[in-house]
């Protein structure tokens, strides 16, 4: 076969390959109820302060539930907010600290090596399955919140805490900013997921070295005497997307949360790769 020949089939293959990872995570039982967890964290809000007989304060509670029940809209927001410190963490451990482990548990990682893949190419799309998990379980997370908010409480033109108010159109395209800004921010998190998944053949451990690492970040993030740090934890903007609830715009967080979660993966994939390309996987 000529070089050309394989430089035209190598792209193809890792589309494949890619296409064959999504397929099966997206295939998977544990993925879906993974998802209807996300799902529930909305509903079980909204209903819970549908039949609440008490009305909240602002300031009382998480941001923005003092906002639901005028604005069914808010609910999505609230929910974020809520699920952003262990929920969406929990599910991005598991799916990212399965990403080698598993396959080297159920013995088919040898088998994908076997094939024209390439470690590099196989750690790339199993962490592009990782991150596609990211973005899919935020957007369900918002999308059951709509849902739900609408269903429950009114729907209308929203206050942003600037004290602008934009139509509903233009909430429900900030609100998918809140998602995506939210999925960058779990980014960083995948990256350390996949390169400890690269260290064990034990993904149930990889799952929750994962977790555990995700819960000392926000740990050490709020420890004044560690003010330092903070910037260069990769948990330090999860929470920060008030300025696309604001009118104008302030992306400004955006870009240095993504300049961050960069870092992360850079790092973190580099020693991903390092590990996994001296791990003696075909003996």
């Amino acid at each position: 076969m000529s070089s050309a020949e394989t430089a035209t089939r190598r792209p193809s293959a890792g589309l494949a390959l890619l296409g064959s990872e999504l397929s099966v995570l997206f295939r998977r039982r544990r993925t879906w109820a993974m998802l209807a967890a996300v799902a529930l964290i909305p509903i079980l809000l909204a209903v819970a302060l549908r039949l609440s007989s008490g009305t909240v304060e602002p300031g009382e509670g998480p941001p923005f539930l003092d906002r639901v029940t005028q604005n069914g809209l808010f609910v999505g927001f609230t929910a974020m907010v809520v699920a952003i410190p262990l929920f969406l963490p929990l599910t991005i451990g598991v799916v990212a600290g399965d990403t080698i482990a598993g396959e080297a548990s159920l013995g088919t990682l040898r088998y994908l090596l076997v094939s024209p893949a390439g470690r590099i190419r196989l750690l790339l799309v199993k962490y592009a399955g990782a991150a596609a998990f990211c973005f899919v379980a935020t957007l369900t997370l918002i999308v059951a919140g709509a849902v739900i908010g609408a269903s429950l409480f009114p729907i209308g033109p929203v206050t942003l805490l600037s004290g602008d108010v934009i139509s509903v159109p233009e909430s429900a395209g900030r609100s998918v900013l809140v998602a995506c800004y939210v999925s960058v921010s779990l980014l960083g998190l995948c990256a350390i997921g996949l390169f400890i998944s690269t260290l064990t053949s034990v993904p149930v451990g990889a799952m929750a070295a994962t977790v555990v690492v995700s819960v000392i970040s926000q740990i050490l993030g709020v420890l004044p005497q560690l003010s330092w740090l903070h910037p260069w934890l990769f948990t330090h903007y999860w929470l920060g997307f008030a300025g696309l609830l604001s009118q104008p715009l302030d992306a400004s967080t955006f870009a240095d949360n993504a300049l961050l979660q960069g870092g992360y993966i850079l790092v973190f994939g580099a020693l991903a790769y390092g590990r996994f390309a001296s791990k003696d996987i075909l003996s």
